[in-house]
This record gives structure tokens, sequence and C-alpha cells, in this order.
């Protein structure tokens, strides 16, 4: 039997992946995947005054920091929620706000340094001579992240886009990052047909399309998986709590038409469930990294089948 350990959309919380670094012991997991939308979307400045003490914004209340101290712990503080934290003077936050191509590039550092950081971390804390980690971007990331990840395959993590990866009993592992269409325009989103042309791609180098794991992203259409609030057409969430249907036709058509052994799917971060579509089992693990909630699958395989399954958060 191999354990697979499967979460997703960190979305930049370093509290949430040091709980999934503690993954493989705690639940003795074989193959430890994170998979979709690593990387954060916002810089909260924390201006130094003359007197040096430091003035910040966070989280929609102004907070005067008076010593080092407090100072470290509103750094951890909003680097576990997500956001990243960059030390500045009034001066520089000036000309970071007068110059968009010099906070885009700040932005880019700051996205690469953490996600170097998290990953130097997985050399540290896991066994990757006995251990499988795969780590993967999502829509929500830029494309410049995947160069930080492959940087490092060589101390053992797996970077499995575009490949086909064979890790145990024959089973095959396909993955991709991108959604079908969103509000939001991501960097990583498409059409249908082209998520389809997409998928039929990378099932094209598989040995058995019944015997494959679909390390898919995106949820399949109509299930529990892919049930997101509803927006109005200023985006603002329902009122009532209305939800509907948001994920992908071709992923679900794929997986009718192939039925893999099993779907790993995210990005419906309010969707923490699991479904069958037919014989194949499928799970979004959801996500609530402003809470620092880590939410996973385990989930044990034998030479042809799913033995079991658990939702596990914490």
């Amino acid at each position: 039997m191999v354990r697979l350990y499967f979460a997703c959309d960190a979305h930049g919380s370093t509290l949430v992946w040091k709980k999934w670094l503690n993954a493989p012991s705690y639940y003795n997991a074989d193959i430890i995947l994170f998979c979709g939308d690593l990387t954060g979307k916002f810089i909260t400045p924390i201006i130094e005054r003359e007197d040096g003490t430091y003035i910040a914004n966070v989280f929609g209340t102004v907070k005067k920091i008076r010593s080092n101290e407090e100072l470290n712990k509103i750094l951890g503080l909003i680097e576990n929620v997500g956001y990243y934290p960059f030390v500045c003077s009034l001066k520089e936050y000036k000309e970071f706000q007068d110059d968009p191509k010099k906070l885009d590039d700040l932005f880019k550092r700051l996205l690469c340094e953490r996600m170097s950081k998290w990953l130097s971390l997985v050399t540290e804390k896991i066994d990757l001579k006995n251990k499988y980690v795969i780590c993967m971007p999502g829509n929500d990331d830029e494309l410049f992240i995947d160069d930080v990840i492959k940087s490092f395959e060589s101390d053992g993590i797996i970077y499995p886009l575009g490949k086909v990866l064979n890790l145990f009993y024959d089973f095959e592992i396909i993955s991709l990052e991108y959604v079908n269409p969103t509000p939001w325009k991501t960097p990583r989103e498409c059409e249908e047909q082209e998520l389809k042309e997409k998928i039929e791609k990378l099932l094209e180098k598989c040995k058995d399309p019944g015997k494959t794991i679909f390390n898919f992203h995106c949820p399949p259409f109509n299930t529990r998986l892919d049930l997101a609030r509803k927006l109005s057409k200023d985006l603002k969430p329902s009122a009532h709590g209305e939800r509907e249907h948001v994920g992908s036709k071709a992923v679900r058509e794929a997986i009718e038409k192939y039925q893999p052994t099993l779907g790993l799917h995210g990005h419906i971060h309010e969707s923490f469930a699991f479904d069958h579509i037919g014989k194949t089992l499928v799970v979004n693990p959801g996500s609530e990294y402003t809470e620092g909630i880590l939410r996973g699958f385990v989930i044990d395989v034998t030479t042809n089948r799913i033995d079991k399954f658990v939702k596990v958060e914490g």
C-alpha cells in the first residue's frame, strides 16, 4: 500500500506550508502533494519613521510598532495569512507608489523569495530519498514561479507539469494547473475547448488512462467539489449564501470518458469535499489559509485501486 497526502491553495501562508511539512510524519505518507495556488496576492508595507518606530495598515487596522519584538510579531502575522510584509522608509514607499514597474519587480522578488524559502524547508524537513514531494503552481500563480520550483528538482522535489509520473504500482500521474475562465482573469486560465486539448495532449502520453491519477487544479463541473458562492455582476458574494457550480466541463468530460482511478483537485476554497464520477473518486481539500488551517486528504492506494481515503484538517 502507498499513502498519499494531498493539499492545495496555500496562497502564501507560511503557517499552512509549515503544517504541510509535518504531513509525512504525522500521517505516515509516502507521497506528499501541494498543488495549486502557492503564492499570495498582496504586499503589506511597514513604514519606518524617523523616531525609530514603524507604522503599518494590518488587515484594515493602522498599527504603531514600537520595538523589534513587536515588529517581528507583526512580520510573522502578516506572513502567516499569506501577505508579503515589506519594511521600508516613507521615501521608498512613495517611490513604489509612483513607479508601477518598480512595484511589480518588488512583488516578483518577494514571491520568489518566499517560494524559495518554502522549498528549502522541504529539503530540510522531509527525507526526499524515501518520500516523494510533488509541488506545482495553480491558476493564480504567475508564470515565473515555475522556475523557482524547477530549481529544486535536483534536490528531489518533483515539478510535475508536462510530465507523466510513474511513482508506484504503475499508476501514472498527470498534472494540469489551468482552469476554465474566472471573473478575475488569472494568469493560467483558458476556454473549455483549449482546456480539453491540454488534457487530451497529456493523456496521449499515458499507457492506461484507467490507471491514471488526474492532478488537475480545476475541479470537474457539477460536483460537490466546484460549489462556489454566487457572485453579482460587481463580483460581490450573494447575501443569501447561494452557491453555484463553477468547475470545468472539459475536466468532467475527460473523467467521464477515461475513468481515471483518482482526481486530485482544488481551486474552489469553500468546497472541502469528495465525490464520484462513475468509478472515479475526485477530491478537493479546499482552503482556509487566512485562518492558518491546513486541509487535506489522506488516500491509501493498493496495486490496482483506492483502498480508503479520509478528509483531514488542523
